[in-house]
C-alpha cells in the first residue's frame, strides 16, 4: 500500500497544501476573526503571532493533504463527485468530529462555536484539496 506515495502527483499535493494553508490563514484572521476569537473568550485581545502558531497549522495541513492523495490514489477516486463524496465523509467523519472532540475541554470557553469555526475549516479545506488531488491526477 506505501507504493501508492511513488504515484501520488506530488504537484498537486504542493498546490492542495498551499490553499488549504492559504485558507486557514484567511478563515482564522479575516472570515471568522472575531467569531473565533470569542470561542476562545479573547473576544478584546490580539492573539499572538508566534512562529508556532503558523507552522504547527502548516505542518498538520500538509499531513492532511498528503494522507488525502494518499486514500484518493488507493481508493482510486477519480470524479469531482467522489471526491466530494470522500472530502464530506473524512471532513465530517475524522476533522470536523475530532476538532470539536478537541474542544471540549476547560480550556476552551466556548467549544461548540470553536468547533463548528475550526471544523467547517477544515471540511471546506478538505473539499477544496480533494477537488484539487483528483483534477490534477
Amino acid at each position: 500500500m506505501l507504493i501508492q506515495l511513488a504515484n501520488l502527483n506530488w504537484t498537486s499535493v504542493l498546490v492542495a497544501f498551499v490553499v488549504y494553508f492559504l485558507l486557514g490563514a484567511l478563515w482564522f484572521t479575516l472570515f471568522f476573526s472575531k467569531p473565533y476569537k470569542i470561542s476562545l473568550g479573547r473576544e478584546n485581545e490580539t492573539l499572538q503571532n508566534k512562529p508556532i502558531f503558523i507552522v504547527g497549522p502548516a505542518i498538520c495541513s500538509l499531513v492532511i493533504t498528503i494522507a488525502s492523495a494518499f486514500l484518493i490514489y488507493a481508493l482510486n477516486i477519480s470524479s469531482v463527485g467522489d471526491a466530494l463524496r470522500f472530502s464530506l465523509l473524512v471532513g465530517i467523519g475524522y476533522l470536523f468530529a475530532n476538532t470539536v472532540n478537541i474542544a471540549i475541554n476547560p480550556n476552551i470557553p466556548r467549544p461548540i462555536l470553536y468547533g463548528i469555526i475550526s471544523g467547517a475549516y477544515h471540511l471546506t479545506g478538505i473539499s477544496i484539496v480533494s477537488i484539487v488531488l483528483v483534477v490534477m491526477k
